[in-house]
């Protein structure tokens, strides 16, 4: 009885109770790992709406503390490229928003926050001498 006792402590010893940080990381990972946001845009020079946008998430890792990084696939032309992403995930609740701050990127370096809640994403961006909004839907 002894050595059982020994054990299942033992066991214990080597992990860390499970957060609710912990569980809405693993929420997040799942609702974005294999998804594409697909919703549209504004700028602020041109009224009306973009066509349809695309962004595919391959899959998403934490790298440490807020940052993860996004494997993301960009489409260039007729080419898609796959495009390693770093961002800081902030909450509000359980509701989770991807914050890029001047992150190099083809045009330009761009900035954007965007909320993410159920099925739905919306936010703000900004790029060199532009910016806009974005909305639509997160599709598995």
């Amino acid at each position: 009885m002894k050595k059982l006792w020994f054990l299942i402590v033992l066991a214990g010893c080597g992990s860390r109770p499970v957060t609710p940080q912990d569980q809405l990381d693993k929420e997040l990972s799942a609702m974005l790992s294999g998804a594409a946001l697909v919703g549209q845009s504004t700028t602020w020079k041109k009224p009306g709406l973009s066509g349809e946008e695309r962004y595919a998430i391959d899959g998403m890792t934490k790298v440490g503390g807020k940052t993860w990084l996004l494997r993301t696939r960009m489409k260039l032309g007729e080419k898609e490229w796959p495009l390693p992403v770093p961002v800081t995930i902030e909450w509000a609740g359980d509701t989770p928003m991807i914050q890029v701050t001047d992150v190099a990127m083809p045009g330009g370096p761009y900035s954007a926050r965007v909320l993410l809640y159920k099925d739905q994403y919306a936010g703000t961006w900004l790029g060199p001498g532009r910016g806009g909004q974005l909305f639509g839907k997160i599709v598995r």
